[in-house]
Parts: C-alpha cells; structure tokens; sequence
C-alpha cells in the first residue's frame, strides 16, 4: 500500500466515485479501531468513534493536501475523535504509580521478555497496554505495533517530537510496572535473577 496508490483513490473520491471509499476503509479500519480502542477502553465506544472518523475523513477528503501521509492524517483524525469523545464522557484513566520503577528494572525486563516466545510476548504487551492510560496506550501502539516515527506521532497528535520521546519513555515506565504486577508469578521466577 503506497502513498501514491491511497492518493490516486482519494482523487477518485473527490471526483465522485463514492464507491473508491470502501477502499480507503477496508485498508484502514482495523488500524483506526485498534487505535480506538487503545483510547477509549470500550470496544463498542471504539466502534462508534471509529464510524465517526471514517464520516470526518469523507466530509473532509478535500480538505486533503497531501503534506503528510494519508495514513498520518487518518491516524490524527481519529485521534481528535477519541479525544473529543473522552472530554465527552469525562472519563477518570487509572494511573500506574512508577516511582519505585528504574529505568535499569525496565531494560532488564525488556531484556526478559525478549527471551519469551514471540506471540506469548505479543499478547502479554496487548494485554498490559489494555491497563496504560488511553493516550500511554495510543502511543505506544502508533510507535511500537505500527511502527511510526516520532515525527509522524508528532503530526498526530500535535505533539513536538521531543515531547512524543518523553511521554513515550514514561509510558514505558508505567508499562514495566504493569508488567511486574500483571505477568505470571512462574514468569517472574523463571527471570527473578535478571530483575534484580
């Protein structure tokens, strides 16, 4: 999937072809509801935020300039949409208490979860992230699971890249002390002696 193929549908959209859309949504809309997810912690509020972005990026395909990345741009458009249904509900997120977390623990645990296997590995981490706060959890998805630069997340979210590189490494604090309460008591024992 290219920058230039999502242009040359977008073209097609604008031009009148309605139907060039469900392209763009077939290739996206599983992204956009991960990242929903990750932000509101309801698979049904997810769906509908999702639904809502998908209706923000129709009614504004013009306003399009191609500048960035149309995967960029839908990404922050449906980080807008979280955030407004958020200020909506004006939901309370758990914090995670990080003080006692040293950044020493947390590459000793990356390390750890390095030696499990790839797929246990990836369910714990989805499973933790589930427990970050939404915008811990969106970011850490945009930047872990999809790969994206700082300087992408930073269009996203509005964010300057250095301050994307801070919340990220906070977020990767309160993942490890997620991880130190959430992952099997036999897990930790196998790799008790590498924590300390």
């Amino acid at each position: 999937m290219t920058t230039n193929d999502d242009n040359i549908i977008i073209e097609n959209v604008i031009a009148g072809d309605a139907n060039a859309f469900a392209v763009l949504v077939e290739r996206y809309k599983d992204l956009v509801f991960t990242l929903a997810l990750r932000m509101l912690k309801n698979k049904e509020e997810a769906e509908e935020v999702s639904q809502d972005a998908f209706i923000k990026v129709y009614k504004s395909l013009k306003k399009f300039k191609g500048d960035s990345k149309f995967s960029t741009w839908i990404y922050r458009v449906t980080y807008n949409t979280c955030l407004d249904r958020l200020k909506k509900n004006k939901r309370q997120q758990n914090t995670v208490a990080i003080d006692e977390f040293t950044e020493h623990h947390i590459k000793t645990l990356d390390n750890a979860l390095e030696s499990m296997e790839r797929e246990e590995k990836k369910g714990a981490i989805k499973r933790c992230l589930e427990l970050l706060p939404s915008e811990d959890s969106f970011l850490m998805t945009l930047y872990y699971f999809e790969e994206q630069s700082l300087d992408d997340i930073s269009k996203i979210t509005g964010l300057t890249a250095n301050n994307v590189k801070v919340k990220l490494f906070r977020s990767r604090k309160k993942l490890g002390s997620i991880f130190m309460q959430q992952l099997e008591p036999e897990i930790i024992e196998v790799y008790g002696k590498a924590l300390k």
